[in-house]
């Protein structure tokens, strides 16, 4: 059976590991936090000025003025740290940020990322993903294998204007982890009850299979 956006975020929070900083995007990423094992210690940033990010608030517990990238309201953590974009942007333009996870409309397969705008479209507010995308060595994509029509996201050629050229490492959508490689998609795990066929029937880019393939584990 295919994940939800929960079950993507919780197999991606088994690549964080213990002294990280993280930098989570918009959308299924902020879920990650949710999964990350209690007996390591990790330091979530946002590139909106904040390191130390916790949990989301409970109902009543909401600050309007403590939210992340994605205007979503956060909490903080003891020892959290608080200051201006661009002393945020110099993290991670300084390659402080260990791991970033973001989502994305497409993903191409030689780590082409296509995340911020549909031509025609409104686009509701400017991220940091262009910094991030350009200054991070790990980028962990969290996305549906298919948009809404069916279609795959994970393509040989973006359609969408790029975010980023070349920078995607790793792939977690519904159907399957992938990563991405000098020669294509190569496929790591499948889905629980997901075939390969599924995910090569789901994926335009080229994919690689070699070998028996491992179910996730989550």
């Amino acid at each position: 059976m295919a994940l939800d956006k929960n079950g993507i975020a919780q197999r991606i929070a088994k690549e964080v590991k213990d002294g990280y900083y993280v930098n989570l995007g918009i959308g299924i990423p902020t879920l990650v936090a949710n999964f990350v094992r209690d007996d390591i210690q990790v330091e979530f940033q946002s590139e909106n000025g904040i390191l130390g990010m916790g949990r989301f608030p409970l109902d009543g517990e909401e600050d309007a003025d403590l939210i992340n990238a994605g205007k979503q309201t956060i909490t903080a953590r003891p020892g959290a740290s608080f200051f201006d974009s661009a002393t945020s942007f110099g993290m991670i333009r300084g390659k402080h940020v260990d791991l970033t996870i973001l989502g994305a409309m497409e993903v191409a397969e030689n780590g082409d990322i296509a995340n911020w705008k549909i031509p025609g479209k409104m686009v509701k507010g400017m991220g940091g993903a262009m910094d991030l995308v350009a200054s991070a060595e790990n980028i962990i994509v969290a996305m549906m294998h298919t948009n809404k029509a069916g279609e795959s996201k994970l393509l040989k050629r973006c359609s969408l204007p790029l975010t980023g050229v070349g920078c995607v490492t790793k792939i977690v959508t519904n159907l399957a982890v992938i990563e991405v490689t000098d020669n294509g998609f190569k496929l790591l795990e499948t889905a629980p009850g997901v075939s390969v066929e599924d995910v090569q029937n789901a994926t335009e880019g080229k994919l690689l299979v070699e070998g028996d393939i491992p179910e996730m584990q989550l």
